[in-house]
């Protein structure tokens, strides 16, 4: 009670009330100015400044990721991997539809869902798609064995998402 008592007694007196009032204004230009200054670019807003995640990028550090994975299996011994890749990473942009159905038609329209403003404006990416690997070959200690062979071309197919017809398995010399 003796705040709510305190807090009267402060709004009477003039130069409290001048001072909430202009620290009120201060905030409020603050908010116009802000308002004024460029915004920063959105993370998802693909420019062609942007760096592209290269597809031979790609490919090292997969072969490298599944040449570890692959050494862990019982008789590998030494594991190299040389992948193929079929296409470079593929933006896919945001689209917003309208859709209207009258009597037998049916009109569909769709446009890119575009952000920024004046000589900025840009796509808006959804999602970028990884290069697509195609083939796989991969040569090993254990490559001559057909059971340690076997479990490599699971293990890679499993792993890349591609068929075993399209991985060879050999042993290292």
């Amino acid at each position: 009670m003796e705040v709510i008592k305190e807090a009267k007694e402060l709004l009477k007196n003039r130069k409290w009330a001048v001072l909430m009032t202009v620290c009120g204004i201060a905030g409020l230009l603050l908010i116009m100015i802000s308002s004024l200054l460029p915004d920063k670019k959105p993370a998802a807003v693909c420019t062609e400044q942007q760096s592209v995640y290269d597809s031979s990028d790609y490919c090292k550090d997969t072969e490298k990721r599944l040449a570890d994975l692959l050494r862990e299996i019982e008789g590998a011994g030494e594991v190299k991997v040389y992948l193929t890749v079929g296409s470079e990473q593929r933006y896919v942009y945001a689209t917003e539809g309208r859709h209207s159905r009258s009597d037998n038609k049916t009109e569909e329209e769709e446009k890119y869902v575009i952000v920024g403003g004046g000589s900025e404006k840009n796509a808006l990416v959804e999602t970028i798609e990884a290069p697509e690997i195609t083939g796989a070959v991969i040569v090993c200690g254990g490559g001559g064995d057909a059971a340690v062979r076997e479990q490599i071309y699971k293990a890679a197919s499993a792993a890349l998402g591609i068929p075993t017809a399209k991985i060879y398995v050999a042993k290292i010399r």
